[in-house]
């Protein structure tokens, strides 16, 4: 059996977004029926309905930063009772077994992680994401958004904040750690109040001067325009750890350089075409570029209790749905400050 439910769904990588339904399972013994409140608006639904990162199964509804309210659970589940406010990220289930997943490291789970949308669940169904009214999700990849944090502001935490916080926490940023990070987007602005509230020296590297200001305000020690030549040179050899959040090809050799002895390049933005590496600009100086996606389900609970322990919350604009397609359309003008939003009690008129 399935319920029927309102959702904004793409029917192809090229057509616009629209109002429609999809099905959710009945609840299982392990499953949280929760009622969808807030939905975050990621770069990632976008590559992801265009085909950026390959073939889609359509019609597909996206959406991995969702927060709302129990409104059922199994017979079985006992972390969680009805009216609790919780949230759900970028997963919805591993094998449970493998060694990464045993170490709470789901999202690299050996025999593949399963997506809050588009990828293919235990049933074979293929899973559908937040921008609905509801999602059923078993309950060990559920977690619990604690009340400090603005309901309205708390879904961006389950992807853009912990993509941020996890590089950060398993990189060291904290006192006396020199940390910069490109780009001031959706990602980049959680890397720098996270890396503040750490306690890091923290640098914004942003294509022009225009988000000054906002980064200052955000906790960041220092500014810098990659538009001006100047700012490569004379930040060569200066950061430990340099956080990438642009989704975007960028110059990462270039990028490369203004790391010191044994620092770390970490790219949490995922372009859909290649960025090539000069050997020597790593072997120069022992440099390391990695990557790093996500985080486990525990590191996510953590993550958002340190927020709500800092005070930290994403900036958003809210937006309602039959805004979804002038909404993603900024998005890639770079034209929102930081997330959008969803108010989905705008899905249910």
């Amino acid at each position: 059996m399935t319920t029927v439910i309102p959702a904004i769904v793409a029917s192809s990588a090229t057509d616009s977004l629209a109002l429609g339904t999809i099905e959710r399972r009945d609840v299982g013994a392990a499953d949280v029926r929760i009622d969808i409140r807030w939905a975050g608006i990621c770069h990632s639904d976008i590559h992801t309905v265009q085909g950026d990162w390959g073939p889609q199964h359509y019609p597909l509804t996206v959406g991995h930063e969702i927060a709302g309210t129990v409104a059922e659970v199994g017979s079985e589940v006992t972390k969680f009772k009805v009216g609790d406010r919780v949230g759900v990220g970028c997963l919805v289930n591993s094998c449970g077994e493998c060694a990464n997943c045993a170490a709470g490291s789901e999202q690299y789970c050996l025999k593949g992680a399963i997506g809050t949308y588009g990828a293919r669940d235990l049933d074979g169904t293929i899973t559908q994401g937040g921008y609905s009214t509801e999602v059923i999700v078993t309950e060990s990849f559920v977690l619990r958004v604690p009340e400090a944090i603005p309901y309205e502001k708390a879904a961006p935490l389950l992807c853009a904040g912990i993509t941020t916080y996890s590089p950060l926490r398993h990189w060291n940023a904290g006192p006396g750690k020199r940390v910069a990070v490109v780009g001031l987007g959706g990602l980049g602005h959680m890397a720098v109040k996270i890396a503040h509230a750490m306690g890091a020296e923290v640098t914004v590297l942003s294509r022009s001067l225009s988000k000054k200001d906002d980064a200052l305000g955000l906790g960041a020690d220092h500014y810098f325009a990659t538009e001006d030549p100047e700012t490569f040179r004379s930040l060569r050899s200066s950061f430990d750890l340099i956080i990438n959040s642009v989704s975007a090809a960028v110059d990462i050799d270039a990028y490369l350089k203004l790391l010191a002895l044994d620092g770390t390049l970490v790219n949490v933005g995922a372009p859909s075409e290649p960025m090539p590496v000069n050997a020597g600009t790593l072997i120069g100086a022992r440099r390391s570029f990695a990557g790093s996606n996500i985080g486990g389900i525990a590191e996510t609970q953590e993550m958002l209790d340190f927020c709500a322990e800092h005070g930290i919350a994403p900036e958003v604009e809210i937006t309602s749905a039959d805004q979804i397609n002038e909404a993603w359309a900024r998005v890639l003008a770079s034209d929102v400050r930081y997330r959008f939003v969803i108010d989905v009690e705008t899905l249910k008129a």
